[in-house]
């Protein structure tokens, strides 16, 4: 499994939504996606990619897009 497969999964199972949900989601665009589902997906993104993400990151982690930005750069996670 590649790595955006492996995000995606990480995405799909965390916050119960499709595939076709996540180009351009974001925090709080659907239910399942707030606070407790928001700290939810960080823990399951720190064990799928084995890293551990700074509280700064958590908080500016605001879009299915963003994370993928804050992993490149910040994590050395290629898509």
């Amino acid at each position: 499994m590649n790595n955006i497969e492996k995000y995606n999964k990480v995405f799909m199972e965390s916050l119960g939504v499709t595939e076709e949900q996540l180009a351009g989601l974001e925090y709080t665009g659907v239910d399942s996606w707030d606070s407790v589902g928001h700290m939810n997906l960080i823990a399951c993104l720190e064990e799928a990619f084995d890293i551990m993400m700074e509280t700064d990151d958590i908080i500016d982690f605001s879009s299915y897009e963003k994370g993928k930005e804050i992993l490149a750069e910040k994590y050395d996670v290629a898509f």
